[in-house]
């Protein structure tokens, strides 16, 4: 692979994750209700999510689910359930002394992280995506694996840097605000920003 290809895959990746989606979504609600800090474990979530649906693509997911109408409407609606029902836990929660000074439990990081894998995992689009998008820039009559690890790693550095730039930004914008009633609304906004993917989720198609 010359190092004009991998430019380019970098720049083509850099412009897809600038546009936010369910992920960005649940990294940005999270850090807006309990601050930057939240990326330490959101972010090792979507790299890991991200790492195994590149896989599952590369492995032939992404061709049965683009043949599967039901299979990936199934995901694709269960990925919208979750999406929703993390946006109303968000709603409904209000902001705690510990919220509120940044202290995180571990069992609610390991939720985050958890949560950050399932939503970027399972998305149906994702694995479908992936199977169109990265073999493009693999050259033929080069040896594949080592084309698909070079690609699949700098997506992967990518998209955690991403989702940690939007953690940081999302944090700063709370940080400035310090009021439980100022928390609580931000929650609902966060809340609204998972409804909102959960929506986006389900009204996708497949050839989208």
């Amino acid at each position: 692979m010359s190092f004009e290809l991998w430019i380019a895959f970098a720049v083509a990746s850099i412009i897809l994750l600038s546009i936010p989606g369910p992920t960005v979504m649940l990294v940005v609600s999270y850090a807006l209700g309990r601050g930057r800090s939240t990326g330490w474990f959101t972010v090792p979530g979507v790299a890991l999510g991200d790492f195994t649906a590149m896989t599952l693509s590369l492995l032939g997911a992404g061709a049965v689910l683009a043949a599967s109408a039901t299979l990936f409407t199934v995901l694709k609606l269960a990925g919208a359930a979750y999406l929703v029902w993390l946006g109303i836990q968000l709603w409904r929660s209000e902001p705690t002394a510990a919220i509120l000074e940044g202290e995180a439990k571990s069992k609610s990081g390991k939720a985050m992280f958890w949560q950050a894998y399932v939503v970027t995992a399972l998305n149906p689009k994702g694995i479908v995506f992936f199977i169109a998008f990265v073999p493009q820039f693999v050259v033929a009559g080069q040896p594949a694996l080592a084309q698909f690890v070079i690609l699949e790693t700098t997506f992967l550095a990518l998209a955690a840097a991403n989702a940690a730039l939007w953690a940081v930004l999302a944090g700063e914008m709370r940080n400035r605000f310090k009021s439980p009633r100022v928390l609580k609304a931000i929650n609902r906004v966060g809340g609204s920003l998972l409804i909102g993917a959960g929506a986006v989720t389900a009204l996708a198609r497949r050839t989208a």
